[in-house]
């Protein structure tokens, strides 16, 4: 049996990748901006280890889609993607607080996704920004 230096047989590895392309993988949004998101809070505070300002991170959701377009074309199977509350897209001079956002914040996403046959996790940002 053929070994890399991972020490895993070939035939596992093939055979991982195999299975991943019959598993929906969901990539979250914050993997692209280091968890900052778009709806204006600023940086993070209360703990969280993330801070938004990673060089190269996403600043806007056409960054941070060209982004996801790239990663998802690099990883094998079907594909989610994952937004929290705080990646809605407004519209210039528009805002709204998280208990006052509506399906039109997220219209952009929906598109996206679409677009490129990918379904949609929802989570609510529950945490200090």
């Amino acid at each position: 049996m053929q070994k890399k230096s991972t020490g895993q047989p070939v035939w596992i590895r093939t055979h991982a990748l195999e299975a991943l392309k019959n598993i929906p993988v969901s990539m979250h949004c914050w993997q692209g901006d280091d968890v900052i998101g778009f709806d204006g809070a600023g940086a993070l505070s209360g703990g969280i280890q993330a801070t938004g300002n990673y060089p190269g991170r996403a600043r806007t959701p056409e960054e941070l889609m060209s982004d996801m377009d790239k990663a998802l074309s690099l990883i094998p199977g079907t594909h989610r993607i994952n937004l929290h509350a705080s990646y809605a897209v407004f519209e210039d001079g528009e805002w709204a607080d998280r208990d006052k956002l509506e399906p039109k914040h997220f219209a952009k996403w929906v598109e996206f996704a679409k677009e490129r046959g990918l379904g949609i996790d929802f989570n609510p940002t529950l945490f200090s920004m």
